[in-house]
């Protein structure tokens, strides 16, 4: 890979081998994503074209890229591009990496659109990314939304992607620490607060614990104190018949039930992901217990 006559096929062996001597899980997989990127290639056209020789700025962008994947980075904030609900999203280090088990919160909303008015208000806490809000504006035609987040860096970012989408008259975004200032009611509250126990993060992957925002992972000393925070704030701020789906840590889903559940609400359903966690939890007010 150093030699600017290799061809597409050569470097991409090589680089594939410097991922697998890092210990990197699918080597092969994140090279072949690294050079599309830094060569500005379709899939297709590198498999295509696998014969073309790499010109020298090409071979240093590749290289680059490689170093960095071999530290851990997220192949993610590498390529500033991530795909989530079959969107694609701007992603950097003010916000975590869109998940796809996150997904389970969209699909338990929209498992129970019946119930909503013609036109809901959205309200996401902890945007990040605004994956969530961005996911459900493009399903719900007559819904707006709100983002909250408390890093202005991810709010920005969250701003970019739903203009990306064509969402910038439908959703708004603010600087808060979680719904504290806000008054209004809202039909959907979604939030993936953080919920990993301080003394757990450090088991967490490299490529979480170096390079993700620790403030949107730290759950307190036990995971549950984002939770304890959002429990009265999401019950103060659902409307009558509204909807919020909560994400969950494994394992955490009986405590945050009993959480919000002290905080007026009742759970509807919960949610699991594709590797069978119980990943999300919908509540409505206890008033609504019924539909």
């Amino acid at each position: 890979m150093t030699g600017a006559t290799a061809s597409r096929a050569a470097a991409l062996g090589a680089a594939a081998s410097a991922l697998r001597a890092a210990g990197i899980d699918a080597p092969r997989r994140d090279a072949r994503v690294l050079m599309q990127h830094a060569l500005g290639l379709a899939p297709e056209a590198l498999l295509a074209d696998d014969h073309v020789p790499l010109g020298e700025g090409e071979v240093r962008r590749l290289a680059a890229l490689v170093r960095r994947r071999a530290a851990r980075e997220p192949i993610a904030y590498l390529t500033g591009r991530r795909e989530f609900w079959g969107l694609d999203f701007a992603v950097d280090r003010s916000a975590l990496v869109p998940r796809p088990e996150s997904e389970s919160l969209v699909e338990a909303v929209l498992a129970h659109t019946a119930r909503l008015p013609a036109h809901p208000r959205l309200l996401d806490l902890g945007t990040g990314t605004g994956c969530l809000l961005v996911a459900l504006l493009t399903e719900l035609p007559g819904a707006v939304g709100l983002g909250i987040d408390v890093s202005d860096a991810a709010v920005s970012l969250a701003r970019r992607n739903a203009y990306h989408h064509g969402l910038g008259e439908r959703a708004s975004f603010a600087v808060a620490d979680w719904g504290a200032p806000l008054a209004a009611r809202f039909d959907i509250v979604v939030s993936n607060p953080p919920y990993v126990a301080s003394p757990e993060l450090a088991s967490l992957a490299p490529e979480i614990t170096r390079h993700e925002p620790r403030t949107a992972l730290a759950g307190g000393d036990d995971g549950y104190e984002s939770y304890r925070q959002l429990a009265p704030q999401v019950a103060q701020l659902l409307a009558p018949r509204g909807l919020a789906a909560i994400e969950l840590g494994a394992g955490m889903a009986d405590e945050v039930e009993s959480l919000f559940v002290a905080s007026g609400l009742v759970e509807i359903s919960r949610r699991r992901d594709l590797a069978g966690i119980e990943r999300c939890a919908l509540f409505a007010r206890d008033t609504d217990a019924g539909f």
